[in-house]
């Protein structure tokens, strides 16, 4: 697929990562590479009191020549994260701005459109051919599902959604295993400390961003206290 080569996420890489949970972050660092700028958050600005809410959006892409930039709501479960960073990226590669699980969003064009970047993530996390060439007919779905989530390092619920797509499955065993993995989700929750100070921060202005915000500033071309506005920050220290 076009879009893995150019990121250079393959499923070399994939297989590289430790955990499935290492995935979005290599993922992360190819699109920031590429010249995309990504950020994750799950607040406005770097103010803990104002939380995005996730019903009204998932995710967002801005589309421009100059700065494309994706958005990905750190709210959402780790689980989900993945394939709305990989929804966003094919919002980026077609040209097209968008925003992800709109709340009451019951336009059909609009649905047809999203569903068309569902596909094209799924895709991309999970190409169809690979995936086909790893299915064992009569093993277990548990099992299946444990040794291919740890194999393309995504989360079970992409997985279910390529194993319909290559009709290992039927919808009926899909369903029940989908809400299975939902109320798993919910009963367990995604609990966070808050993490490191730095990395967390780097996570939600993106990396590209920072550098570019150091460089201007220490070149002269931006002030101090708009860098650290930027960048939420307080001081030259941090």
């Amino acid at each position: 697929m076009y879009m893995r080569r150019e990121i250079g996420f393959d499923l070399a890489s994939q297989r590289a990562c430790s955990t499935w949970e290492e995935a979005p972050r290599l993922l992360l660092e190819r699109i920031d590479a590429a010249g995309i700028l990504v950020m994750v958050s799950g607040v406005v600005g770097g103010n803990p009191h104002r939380p995005l809410d996730l019903a009204e959006f998932r995710g967002f892409a801005l589309s421009a020549p100059l700065a494309p930039l994706i958005f990905v709501n750190e709210k959402d479960a780790k689980a989900a994260r993945m394939f709305t960073l990989a929804h966003e990226l094919a919002n980026i590669w077609l040209g097209e701005s968008g925003i992800s699980n709109i709340a009451g969003a019951h336009n059909q064009a609009i649905n047809r459109v999203e569903v068309w970047f569902d596909a094209v993530a799924a895709e991309f996390l999970v190409p169809l051919a690979d995936l086909r060439k790893e299915i064992r007919d009569e093993e277990p779905l548990e099992n299946t599902l444990k040794r291919l989530t740890k194999l393309f390092k995504v989360s079970k619920l992409d997985i279910l959604r390529r194993l319909l797509d290559a009709e290992h499955i039927d919808h009926y065993r899909f369903d029940l295993e989908w809400n299975s993995e939902i109320e798993n989700l919910q009963r367990h929750g995604s609990r966070s400390s808050g993490g490191d100070f730095y990395r967390t921060t780097l996570s939600r202005v993106g990396r590209r961003f920072t550098r570019a915000v150091i460089l201007s500033t220490l070149e002269g071309r931006t002030s101090f206290p708009d860098a650290y506005r930027m960048l939420g920050i307080s001081g030259i220290k941090t």
